[in-house]
């Protein structure tokens, strides 16, 4: 994944480019970047890896020198950006949201068409951001440019582009990741997440519609192409299940009050299969919690925390690059509260399954304190597909995912039939309930049941047409 922060100020911008790029620090755990410009220096930008530290101490010693009155700034999991680029339309900088799942073929295109070369990043890969300003450059105007990227790259594409003038914004033709606006007197920005500019003093104008491009000055901010049938928008649902952070919200759903919502379906099902099967209900810190509470909630079985996370000097279980090493920064960060789980009933909600391998070794963990059941309750269906719009799983193959594992061992093939996968997807289904049965099974846990999508989706109060399912059901 990634997130970014752009500000137009008629006075120095780099506090409000700083704080708020920190705020997108969930979104990213491998680099980061800050690019401003200033009429006396012009352009200046600054890049560090964030695998090892985190965002603020890697850029104190840049922002007492970097001066500008336009500035934007990103956290990134993949590409170094924001990248400042030589063109056509003159100089800008760039940083980018989304993947490319086609970048081979335009890249291709390009070399046919005359396009000299391009930066290998160090995996020998071409920098999206730097495909995605070529494609740009081949347009006549920035906005047509912009319009024409996205129209070409497969997958997703939301970018903040900053030019001597002011600051284009512009989110995926699909909606797939969100763009917030905010105001104060003086100065204008744009950003991912939308509780990133409360505390610098900006209040909330507007989210941009999808495929919608807007220009930010100082002064205002204006549409200068227009977006699409709201309909037609597909808004990763994942945002408020998972990797959105609970002060924001996205088209109008309070993330924290939609996982609120998501927990108390799991309790209704729970409630309607005649199941109470817990002394008490804990959230896996972070991100499930906020559903633990809608589920105790609704349940009236009371909320715990029988093991609590230790922060203040290990990174993020999902920063390393080795499996094996961020199982044991997960299980490492974990501190028991015995007195919460000897000879207790536990019932833990994590906001997905993905590989499984992390759940195990807490369920293995809670087992070892004392617990005499785990009962896991997902906040989402099961993931049986890879997403091809974001990047926001390490997952290399849809091998990977602990759902495709069991599938392969029920049916003894990795490549189903699309019917038959289907019935994977649906609760209601034999092969569903022996997929779980299974997952059950090599994970250790007393009782599974995930939530439903039906349900999931109308914990979201948004249109159905309008989210994104794929991951879950294979639906684009």
């Amino acid at each position: 994944m990634g997130g970014f922060f752009g500000v137009a100020s008629k006075e120095d911008c780099v506090f409000d480019l700083f704080y708020g790029t920190d705020y997108h620090s969930h979104l990213g755990t491998k680099r980061a970047g800050l690019a401003v410009y200033g009429k006396e220096a012009g352009f200046d930008r600054a890049i560090h890896s964030i695998e090892t530290t985190n965002f603020r101490p890697k850029f104190d010693n840049d922002i007492l020198k970097m001066k500008g009155h336009l500035g934007i700034g990103c956290i990134s999991d993949l590409e170094p950006q924001p990248l400042i680029v030589r063109s056509r339309h003159g100089t800008y900088a760039l940083t980018t949201v989304g993947k490319i799942n086609n970048a081979k073929e335009i890249v291709r295109d390009l070399f046919d068409k005359g396009h000299a070369h391009f930066l290998e990043m160090s995996g020998g890969d071409i920098n999206p951001t730097e495909l995605t300003a070529v494609l740009i450059n081949r347009q006549e105007s920035i906005p047509e440019g912009i319009r024409y990227a996205q129209e070409t790259i497969r997958g997703s594409l939301t970018l903040l582009l900053m030019t001597t003038e002011g600051i284009y914004a512009a989110r995926d033709l699909y909606g797939r990741t969100p763009v917030s606006v905010g105001k104060k007197e003086g100065a204008t920005c744009a950003c991912f997440e939308s509780f990133a500019y409360l505390n610098l003093g900006y209040t909330g104008v507007r989210e941009l519609a999808p495929g919608e491009i807007a220009y930010l000055t100082p002064e205002e901010e204006h549409t200068v192409k227009e977006g699409i049938d709201p309909d037609r928008m597909r808004i990763c649902t994942f945002l408020w299940i998972y990797y959105g952070f609970p002060g924001s919200s996205y088209e109008g759903v309070s993330v924290e009050e939609a996982r609120y919502r998501c927990g108390r379906m799991l309790a209704k099902r729970d409630l309607e299969r005649g199941e109470s099967p817990a002394d008490s209900v804990t959230g896996i810190p972070d991100s499930g919690v906020a559903h633990a509470v809608g589920y105790a909630g609704e349940s009236g079985i009371p909320y715990s925390r029988p093991f609590v996370k230790y922060t203040p000097t290990w990174p993020r279980s999902f920063m390393p690059t080795i499996q094996s090493r961020r199982d044991l920064i997960a299980r490492m960060k974990l501190i028991p509260v015995h007195d919460l789980i000897a000879g207790r009933r536990l019932l833990m909600i994590d906001d997905s399954i993905v590989r499984g391998t992390q759940l195990r070794e807490t369920t293995s963990f809670l087992y070892e304190s004392g617990a005499s059941e785990v009962h896991i309750r997902p906040a989402c269906p099961p993931i049986v597909f890879s997403c091809k719009y974001l990047n926001f799983s390490r997952s290399s193959s849809e091998m990977e995912l602990i759902t495709r594992r069991m599938i392969e061992k029920l049916e003894g093939t990795r490549d189903p039939s699309p019917n038959v996968l289907a019935q994977f997807t649906q609760p209601d289904e034999e092969r569903y309930q022996a997929m779980l049965g299974e997952i059950r099974k090599e994970l250790n846990f007393t009782s599974l049941h995930y939530n439903r999508l039906d349900d999931m989706i109308d914990a979201m109060e948004i249109k159905p047409c309008r989210l994104c399912t794929y991951c879950w059901n294979g639906r684009e």
